[in-house]
């Protein structure tokens, strides 16, 4: 039976079907979601919101060790977080099944800046895989979980905004288990010492040599890279959701490779499929990531030329810049009404925040995420995002304050927060209710002001 699901929704459903005992996860757009969905299979699936991404790296990489198929998921600059785990994992190896989730976001709907995770894969020298629908979002976690355990590495399951958040017909499966060998001790494959690093990083090169080879053979057999021939006059490489947007665009006997697995690339295949068609077009959202690596190899094809480094694409764009054809539109005097992003009803940091705004005379400092819309009005209490306090910030500014930092995000529950602020006792630091929330704030300021 099939079901209508977001990308999201079906990588849960992915991750109850590929046999996947542990989830960890921090929460941020596009990827909360995913977490959000697996209560459901909490029988058969342990899965906790970590304080970090980091530390959500570290819980799944530890089930990985014990033997155990493990998932944790995060968007594209909680990556930035995660990569110290995450590199040495690449040159450690698995046990169970290791699969990481960077959700990144074009056009920064929700982020404060448009990376492109694509480019970690590379660094960490870890397999990539990249699904371009709902479907795929949950066959891959299974295929992911199964190169994983294969060629004993990391796996970077690399979404983005739009495939997340789309919907389409899911056709499920059964659960199928996995069960973890009897844990055993080595201190050779997972204590990374610099000798034993050194001894590794030779088998991280052979591994992705061997990666190469599934690319162009295997992956074409179970459905993680395929190939559709046309008339041979023109083809399209492409990933992701840019594969959705090629298909609708490029015209009736285009030729496509499309690649489930992006890295390391399959560029025997590549190399092969351009030598079938006249011309050659790489579509990809924002770096040339696999544009670059096909031109270094010596197969000339067109892409950001025509495509830009900028934002996400969209099938009106495919079609403007590709084939020259503008979109025909009507104008209209209606003027949508104005809907900023705001703090949720019910949010505990709204009270803290109002009582921020009282005082004018000092400069509000604090972290990305949610906090910077205490920036926007009626409040308007933060100056700046991103930047902590030390001696430089002091000498820059009258006054660097950051009185509480969040360390329980879970919908529902109380909300502890703890002082930064010298001199004040854990008691005094953790508000109880949200009554007297405003109070406390009311003596931390007045406590920490300078003249």
């Amino acid at each position: 039976m099939k079901h209508l699901m977001s990308g999201n929704e079906a990588t849960a459903r992915g991750v109850y079907e590929a046999g996947i005992k542990i989830c960890s996860a921090y929460p941020g757009t596009p990827s909360t979601e995913i977490l959000e969905n697996l209560p459901p299979y909490q029988k058969d699936v342990y899965c906790e919101w970590a304080p970090n991404e980091k530390v959500a790296v570290e819980v799944a990489y530890g089930a990985s060790i014990a033997g155990s198929r493990s998932f944790c998921t995060m968007k594209m600059v909680g990556l930035n977080v995660a990569a110290d785990p995450l590199f040495t994992a690449g040159y450690m190896g698995v046990g169970g099944g290791f699969v990481v989730v960077t959700a990144d976001d074009p056009s920064c709907h929700s982020s404060q800046n448009e990376q492109d995770n694509r480019h970690y894969a590379r660094a960490a020298k870890i397999a990539m895989v990249e699904p371009s629908d709902p479907q795929e979002c949950k066959d891959f976690v299974a295929l992911a979980c199964q190169l994983s355990e294969e060629f004993d590495t990391p796996v970077l399951y690399r979404t983005t905004t739009r495939v997340c958040h789309s919907k389409g017909l899911v056709q499920w499966g059964e659960r199928r288990e996995h069960t973890a060998p009897p844990y055993r001790r080595n201190v050779r494959k997972f204590v990374c010492t610099p000798a034993h690093a050194y001894a590794n990083h030779p088998l991280v090169e052979e591994r992705l040599r061997r990666l190469e080879e599934y690319g162009c053979t295997r992956a074409l057999e179970n459905g993680l890279n395929k190939r559709e021939m046309g008339d041979g006059k023109v083809g399209v490489i492409t990933a992701s959701v840019a594969y959705e947007y090629a298909k609708e665009v490029f015209p009736e006997g285009t030729s496509f490779l499309k690649l489930g697995l992006t890295f390391p690339l399959p560029m025997d295949l590549i190399r092969d499929f351009a030598s079938r068609v006249e011309k050659l077009y790489v579509i990809e959202e924002l770096e040339p990531f696999m544009e670059d690596q096909i031109k270094a190899a010596g197969i000339p094809c067109v892409g950001k030329e025509l495509m830009g480094l900028l934002y996400e694409l969209n099938t009106q764009l495919l079609r403007e810049r590709v084939l020259g054809e503008k979109a025909d539109f009507r104008k209209t005097d209606v003027t949508p009404a104005s809907r900023p992003p705001a703090l949720c009803p019910g949010c505990p940091h709204r009270g803290f925040f109002y009582t921020l705004s009282k005082n004018k005379n000092y400069v509000v400092t604090g972290d990305i995420g949610c906090y910077t819309l205490g920036s926007a009005a009626p409040m308007a209490w933060k100056k700046t995002g991103r930047i902590r306090e030390g001696t430089a910030g002091r000498k820059l500014m009258p006054m660097m304050w950051k009185a509480w930092t969040p360390i329980s995000r879970t919908a529902g529950s109380a909300v502890k927060m703890r002082s930064s602020c010298s001199g004040i006792s854990s008691k005094q630091a953790i508000p109880t209710s949200m009554k007297d929330m405003a109070s406390r704030t009311e003596f931390f300021t007045t406590r920490r002001q300078r003249p």
